[in-house]
């Protein structure tokens, strides 16, 4: 199967994949040769992933999408501008743009990821542990720890261990960050397991699943 894994970071998401073909986009060189390192089987493009989407999207059988997420996050609402640490900005619309066209032209299985937004969605997603998800199949509920749900607390050092990497080599501005953004392998895997309709993978994993209104 053929997999393109847009805005890929360091590949948190993809870890668990397994018999899968990936071509991975980040536009960010130093995380994508981070992800090369880790991932060396896969394809990795260093270019904008909102284009490439709209350029290659009939060549892949499943689209994964995690589009930056600071603009719709709660948090960056609730604590950066509430506290005169940020600016307000608009949503970066990029999201529900991506949404829109693979509901509307894409044949394919796809799932777009983004943190739970600070104002309503404009389109209803699912909602597991503190991300949600906008999809063209179901989500199963499933149990994952809290200890994995979030991965806010803590130095780089404790968190990468979450996810199963190891950044002490690299020389990166934030590793702290590349870590939050990633995707936790579990919810990676899980998420794939549902779009290919096997739920019964044994996991020690997330928060149940539900629908928003």
């Amino acid at each position: 199967m053929k997999v393109l894994n847009l805005y890929a970071g360091i590949g948190g998401n993809r870890k668990l994949w397994e018999d899968v073909e990936v071509t991975a986009v980040e536009l960010d060189p130093d995380i994508a040769a981070i992800y090369q390192d880790m991932h060396p089987d896969d394809k990795v493009i260093v270019t904008d992933a909102h284009q490439y989407l709209l350029d290659h999207f009939k060549e892949f059988d499943f689209i994964w999408s995690s589009p930056p997420c600071p603009t719709h996050s709660q948090m960056r609402k609730n604590l950066g501008v509430h506290n005169g640490l940020v600016d307000p900005v608009y949503p970066d619309m990029k999201l529900y743009e991506e949404i829109i066209f693979l509901q509307t032209y894409y044949d394919g299985l796809w799932c777009v990821e983004n943190v739970q937004s600070y104002y309503d969605p404009l389109i209803r997603p699912q909602a597991l542990g503190h991300h949600y998800f906008w999809s063209n199949f179901h989500i199963a509920e499933k149990y994952i720890p809290p200890s994995y749900s979030r991965l806010q607390k803590g130095g780089y050092r404790e968190l990468q261990k979450k996810i199963g990497v190891d950044l002490t080599p690299y020389k990166f501005r934030d590793k702290r960050l590349l870590i939050r953004n990633a995707v936790v392998p579990e919810l990676g895997v899980h998420i794939m397991d549902c779009a290919l309709g096997n739920t019964q993978r044994p996991l020690t994993a997330f928060s149940t699943t539900k629908r928003i209104s």
